[in-house]
């Protein structure tokens, strides 16, 4: 099986990663931890510049696609926010959100890299933004506080690719704590299989946040997660090739579309799935983007 191309807009690549060696600092020390650990399980899997900014173009490609005005979107049926390179979840003030809320660690993170927030922004944060619906945000597109939002997203991009991997590196330790005693040596030796598999910490940098690390009770339908944690549960092989990716893949769907079965009365997710799909068979086509094969 060839690789798919990856249709790479180079206006865009420029647009994300123009200032990415002023970043480059921050970014090699959380890499480490992948790298340390994994050598465990033969060979590091430091990333490099050229795959860091790589990854970051696949998942602003996979949420945005080549479009930097979905850089801030609310999708029909959803009762929140989806904002920059991850489209980051962000609720109203005082929302029951059933899904884990990113937007405003990511907010605290970029501030903690000496990044400043604007106060328009704080001002959001404390008081909630001024759209209370879908509908109220599509009528203002091309109004001041939208516009104003949009540009400090372009500007951060960089750091909101650092963000991605700061959470992978965070992601193994949650797991193991909430995983049962018996699977957690599996789950551990899957993450670092696929760290070590050409293409696998794409995978798994976009898996996290696509779907998250699986370890809030929340984030489940029927009791049932679908979560990196879940998909590394149910993985067996030993192989550290383009089966590696393969049998992710594979579990990864089935937990999707169990996803899906198992919705509460009202919500039909069906309509995502061919996207889901395809999104996670551009893990398996990394193998050859990434030098496998």
């Amino acid at each position: 099986m060839g690789a798919v191309p990856i249709k790479e807009n180079e206006m865009i690549l420029k647009h994300l990663f123009g200032n990415f060696k002023r970043y480059y600092a921050f970014f090699v020390l959380p890499l480490l931890f992948i790298g340390y650990y994994s050598s465990r399980c033969a060979g590091k899997a430091i990333v490099s510049q050229k795959d860091f900014r790589l990854i970051g173009n696949m998942v602003f490609l996979n949420e945005c696609g080549e479009k930097l005005d979905l850089i801030v979107c609310w999708n029909k049926g959803e009762d929140f926010m989806s904002l920059g390179l991850g489209h980051f979840i962000w609720y109203q003030k005082d929302k029951d959100n059933r899904f884990e809320e990113s937007f405003p660690r990511l907010l605290n993170f970029i501030r903690a890299k000496g990044r400043k927030i604007p106060v328009w922004l704080e001002d959001m944060e404390r008081n909630g933004y001024p759209w209370k619906n879908r509908q109220e945000l599509l009528q203002n597109l091309h109004k001041d506080d939208l516009a104003k939002l949009r540009r400090f997203l372009h500007d951060t991009l960089p750091l909101q690719a650092l963000f991605l991997f700061e959470r992978l590196n965070g992601a193994l330790p949650k797991m193991l704590k909430v995983a049962a005693p018996d699977s957690r040596k599996n789950v551990e030796y899957q993450f670092y299989r696929l760290a070590n598999t050409p293409g696998g910490i794409y995978a798994l940098v976009d898996y996290v946040n696509f779907k998250g690390e699986g370890v809030l009770q929340n984030e489940s339908y029927n009791e049932v997660r679908w979560g990196l944690l879940q998909v590394l549960e149910n993985m067996r092989g030993r192989d550290r090739d383009i089966r590696a990716l393969n049998e992710f893949v594979l579990n990864a769907k089935k937990l999707l579309k169990q996803r899906v079965l198992n919705a509460p009365v009202g919500i039909d997710e069906s309509r995502w799935l061919s996207g889901w799909g395809r999104r996670l068979d551009s893990y398996g086509n990394a193998f050859y983007v990434f030098g496998g094969g």
